[in-house]
């Protein structure tokens, strides 16, 4: 395990990345992550935590705070099938209740992630996709052109795990789309699964919060504040004491592809479930330890050293503060 110091310091590598997000609280935490430890070629936007009118306007709002040149592209405004669902309950209406966030000034670069996906793909060498919302417009870009799972480096999304939080087995970026998170999952592309037995390791600790808050700025403060509604909205839909902040599930997602040595990670194979009326949207991990059993299509995160992680999101954050 690398030391915190040389965590922070020293990434061992810097990839390639195209971020597909549906900011939410967490999701502007790692647009903040990769812009500062990826080569960051785009950012797409999802309906998801929010509808995807605010989902792209948060994510138009996080780059002019960053100050990157960076295009945003919109996406998908719905799932492949059904109707669109949101998390309001625990990102507010907006996707980023809690702050007071200037309005985007720069404009939209266009409204065709999926296309602009497929074109970044045979653009860049060895790019990663970063999906962290649901993974409707991926699955778009490989029914456009199936070339893509293999043109790519792999997929290091935020989704799935061994439990849920939508239903008892469906975690939300699964369960919102999960004919999509099939076509993903099956697609023969290298895969890093970021789910909740990993992310809720994760959490927005009242002095993780502060931490961020003290390095002053329009940007630390705003993500603070944005934290601390976070961080009261996941611990008033949870037990008392099961959770001492909200769950940063996102940033994880990037730092497995920049900072690997933070993790540990186990090879399993991983199908989505589609069609049970209590258990669509799961993901079924195989844990058996059967020579029969399928080969392993995903490398499924099972520990974060949390600490040496937030180290990254503090510097991340410092870096884009004047």
């Amino acid at each position: 395990m690398l030391s915190v110091m040389s965590a922070a310091t020293h990434p061992p590598s810097r990839p390639s990345v195209l971020l597909d997000c549906d900011p939410g609280h967490d999701d502007a935490i790692a647009i903040v992550v990769a812009a500062r430890n990826t080569d960051l070629v785009g950012i797409t936007t999802v309906a998801g935590n929010a509808p995807l009118t605010s989902t792209t306007h948060n994510a138009l709002v996080m780059r002019d705070l960053l100050g990157i040149d960076v295009e945003v592209h919109s996406g998908s405004s719905r799932p492949l099938v059904g109707k669109p669902k949101h998390a309001g309950h625990v990102h507010g209406e907006s996707g980023l209740d809690g702050a007071d966030l200037p309005e985007p000034t720069t404009p939209l670069n266009g409204t065709d992630a999926a296309q602009f996906i497929v074109d970044a793909c045979h653009q860049h060498d060895k790019l990663w996709l970063v999906p962290v919302g649901p993974l409707t417009n991926i699955a778009l870009a490989m029914q456009k052109d199936p070339a893509v799972a293999q043109r790519i480096a792999g997929i290091s999304l935020m989704g799935g795990g061994s439990f849920g939080n939508r239903s008892a087995v469906g975690e939300f970026n699964i369960w919102a789309d999960p004919e999509a998170a099939q076509i993903v999952f099956s697609s023969g592309a290298p895969i890093i699964m970021a789910g909740l037995d990993v992310t809720h390791q994760f959490q927005a600790t009242p002095a993780r919060i502060e931490r961020l808050r003290a390095i002053g700025g329009t940007l630390a403060i705003s993500l603070a504040d944005l934290l601390v509604f976070f961080s009261m909205m996941y611990q008033r839909n949870h037990d008392e004491g099961h959770l001492q902040g909200g769950a940063m599930h996102d940033p994880l997602a990037v730092l497995a592809l920049t900072h690997p040595a933070l993790f540990e990670r186990t090879n399993r194979h991983v199908v989505v479930e589609t069609k049970g009326e209590y258990t669509r949207g799961m993901t079924v991990i195989d844990e058996r330890r059967l020579i029969e059993r399928k080969a392993s299509n995903v490398a499924v995160l099972t520990y974060v050293d949390a600490e040496a992680a937030f180290d990254l999101v503090t510097a991340a954050v410092a870096h884009f503060t004047p």
